[in-house]
């Protein structure tokens, strides 16, 4: 065998080993970038899971908050009538005192 022909064979030799070599590099890059994406879908949805239940839990603390308001206002409504008759009556003594 003459030298052309050794070079030529250890050429063919390491470009086939370098397509090889290649398409297995590729072949775990995509792999690991499906897997990465796995993860990273993975999280997002826990992420968003999370919040749906913060928002749910925040919902029902307004609700609770709204009947509050609503009870307060409704007491606040009968204090003030209660006051609004109280200052007739204060006004009415008053009046009464005042012919004395």
């Amino acid at each position: 065998m003459d030298s052309a022909a050794i070079y030529t064979l250890i050429g063919v030799t390491g470009t086939v080993c370098g397509i090889i070599f290649g398409y297995v590099g590729y072949k775990k890059g995509l792999q690991k970038e499906s897997s990465e994406n796995g993860r990273e879908a993975g999280a997002l949805k826990s992420d968003m899971e999370y919040i749906k239940r913060r928002i749910d839990d925040v919902l029902l603390e307004q609700k609770d908050t709204n009947k509050s308001v609503n009870a307060l206002a409704e007491r606040v409504s009968k204090v003030e009538e209660s006051a609004k008759q109280a200052h007739k009556r204060i006004d009415r003594i008053e009046r009464g005192f005042g012919d004395e």
